[in-house]
């Protein structure tokens, strides 16, 4: 049996369960779970000695908690990142995880920055973190994100993308053409159905999920090896 594959409502229920007394996660839990699975996925693919230099690029929301998790891995595992948030989070548990990455004098880009300084950015990195927008994301891409997305995708260096693609609808896919292509995409919990068509290196993260969620919402997980925290998913063309 295959792998489901979200829609964003059920996404959303799955995350409010995972939350709830049941699941009795914690939000914090959940993100540095999902944000080590993202960093173990970039570090799979590319090695740091040939792709050091990680663009980590975070949203304001839990799609850009999870970047900064993986900015602080990432760190650890022996790379060179810099976070690039054109929108800080307000909330509580964002400043928090901010503040982690400070304590590990990892750089961040002001949000203030012009885009010549963001193609700077980019023209010194190896490969890009998409932690932008996650599966709540809804058109049109609006400021600032309408400039860095177009510049990201310019510059044309390797993508991993966090859940989904930025500017990707969850159920819809990149219909519009204003999303990322990534070279890599990381799904956490389970795929979504925007990105059945993607044709990347794929993998799943989510070693969290309880079987009581996977077998209530019939997820059909494929089995994480040893203690990895990812597991790669078949690609488009075999399974054709």
């Amino acid at each position: 049996m295959s792998i489901r594959y979200l829609s964003a409502k059920v996404a959303q229920q799955i995350d409010e369960e995972l939350m709830s007394a049941a699941g009795a996660f914690s939000l914090d839990q959940l993100m540095e779970l999902a944000g080590l699975a993202c960093a173990q996925t970039l570090a799979k693919v590319y090695d740091n000695e040939k792709f050091n230099r990680v663009l980590v690029c975070c949203g304001p929301g839990n799609q850009g908690g999870d970047g900064l998790v993986a900015a602080r891995h990432l760190s650890m595992f022996g790379y060179s990142p810099t976070i690039y948030m054109p929108k800080p989070g307000s909330k509580d548990i964002y400043k928090r995880l901010k503040a982690q990455c400070d304590s590990m004098m990892i750089k961040t880009l002001t949000p203030s920055m012009d885009t010549d300084s963001l193609r700077s950015a980019l023209s010194s990195s190896d490969v890009i973190l998409d932690a932008i927008f996650g599966f709540s994301f809804k058109g049109p891409v609006r400021a600032p994100f309408d400039v860095a997305l177009p510049l990201i995708s310019e510059s044309r260096l390797p993508i991993v993308s966090v859940d989904i693609p930025s500017g990707w609808d969850v159920e819809k896919g990149n219909d519009a053409g204003v999303g990322l292509n990534p070279d890599v995409l990381i799904s956490l919990t389970a795929p979504k159905e925007g990105v059945k068509s993607f044709e990347g290196i794929h993998f799943l993260g989510g070693r969290f999920v309880p079987k009581t969620l996977e077998e209530k919402f019939q997820l059909n997980l494929p089995p994480y090896l040893g203690s990895e925290q990812i597991v790669e998913l078949p690609r488009l063309s075999q399974k054709l």
